[in-house]
């Protein structure tokens, strides 16, 4: 019994992420002006500062970055500044 509730536990704190990640994700696309972008970046930040403390994937941190520069390019017509 006590298998099965640590079984039922642990997908809840990953799904948590995974929303998170998700939401993330559709506020980077759904960006069409710069100010909208530098709200999205902070997203990007406080999303690594909260689950880094916890643990994540890194890939996950990759593709926030890589959206953030792909909508960045669409919206600005220009290279990110790195």
């Amino acid at each position: 019994m006590l298998t099965y509730n640590l079984i039922v536990m642990q997908p809840h704190k990953h799904q948590s992420l995974e929303n998170s990640y998700n939401k993330t994700i559709s506020v980077i696309e759904s960006c069409k002006t710069d100010n909208q972008l530098e709200g999205a970046s902070r997203m990007v930040k406080n999303f690594k500062n909260l689950y880094g403390r916890v643990g994540y994937p890194r890939v996950l941190s990759y593709s926030l970055d890589r959206e953030l520069d792909k909508t960045y390019f669409r919206v600005t017509k220009q290279l990110p500044l790195k």
